[in-house]
């Protein structure tokens, strides 16, 4: 759904206030850190039920206790936004299957909850909507244009975000929805490591930790990978978009892929891993074949991702590498 002209433009905005949902967690913490650094002029609004919350403030900005779910509270809390960041979610497929109830009241009824707010006072929305809303990708390079055939709750509950706010933005406000790839990497926010258990991480740690590095089989699915600071980036360059068709009363969803230039297999990675560990810290590590417990899962063996759209029309471009990322992270852990 491309974004459509509005009937009224809401004028120029002198000072934008930016309200993040999910603000103490992995990505939610390093945006916010972004937006001080890049728009310091700008007017931030920071809250998070701190279900997953690694910070309880970034620089100046504290973050507010704030639950997505009670939408009295939320709406209070976001008045006055011009554009909201919603990236509070229960997210990951282990945890949608063990709290499948928490995960349909955060994901659907929550996100409802930020689509109504916007559709109500026309405040531009972002939100992130990961590639489980596709299951096994029918063709590739991936598109957000694929059909939705999600393999778990975690992507059932995120297409349904996904589609209220195509919904609710419809002649009412501009929203810009992101197919992200797998994430990984860290990044600190005043003195504490925000980081996550995403697979290149947790490859990672097993070898600070001198355990094997264990591979769902069969190993060969592949997988593309996105460093946390890229997505970052990503919405910030979304935010400035956003402002502009603001200005310019634009309305509707527009959908983008953003996703790293690299997409190994998970039996690469961990080799990868491994060779590193080797090479450059003397540090011997094996790598095993385990059972997967996922069969809810897509074990594809390409992964490569278009990403032309948000280059072209956010002006957006990954800068990380998977190699360059595991020995900043392993020289972290010296």
């Amino acid at each position: 759904m491309s974004t459509n002209d509005a009937t009224e433009s809401h004028g120029s905005i002198d000072t934008p206030t930016i309200a993040v949902t999910g603000a103490a967690g992995y990505i939610g913490s390093r945006v916010v850190k972004r937006l001080q650094e890049t728009h310091p002029d700008w007017d931030l609004i920071a809250l998070d039920n701190q279900y997953r919350g690694q910070v309880e403030s970034v620089g100046d900005v504290d973050i507010a206790h704030v639950d997505i779910r009670n939408r009295g509270r939320l709406e209070a809390t976001l008045e006055g936004a011009d554009i909201v960041m919603h990236l509070a979610a229960v997210s990951g497929v282990d945890d949608c299957e063990e709290n499948q109830d928490l995960a349909y009241e955060v994901n659907v009824t929550g996100t409802n909850n930020v689509a109504w707010f916007c559709r109500k006072t026309g405040a531009a929305l972002i939100f992130p909507f990961s590639m489980a809303v596709l299951g096994d990708p029918e063709s590739f390079p991936i598109t957000a244009d694929l059909p939705r055939r999600p393999m778990n709750w975690y992507g059932r509950t995120k297409l349904l975000g996904e589609e209220a706010i195509r919904t609710f933005a419809e002649g009412e406000f501009p929203a810009h929805l992101f197919l992200k790839s797998n994430l990984y990497g860290e990044h600190v926010i005043d003195g504490t490591t925000v980081s996550k258990p995403t697979v290149l991480n947790f490859f990672v740690d097993r070898v600070d930790a001198g355990e094997p590095l264990t591979v769902y089989e069969p190993g060969s699915q592949s997988r593309n990978f996105i460093h946390v600071k890229d997505i970052a980036e990503a919405y910030l360059d979304s935010a400035e978009q956003l402002l502009d068709a603001l200005e310019n009363g634009k309305t509707g969803a527009s959908a983008y892929e953003i996703a790293g230039d690299q997409d190994p297999s998970v039996m690469e990675l961990a080799r990868t891993v491994q060779d590193i560990a080797q090479t450059d810290y003397d540090t011997d590590v094996e790598v095993t074949l385990v059972e997967n417990p996922r069969a809810a899962e897509t074990l594809v063996e390409d992964f490569t991702v278009d990403t032309s759209r948000a280059k072209a029309e956010l002006g957006w471009e990954p800068t990380h590498t998977v190699e360059g990322s595991i020995r900043t992270l392993l020289e972290r852990r010296e």
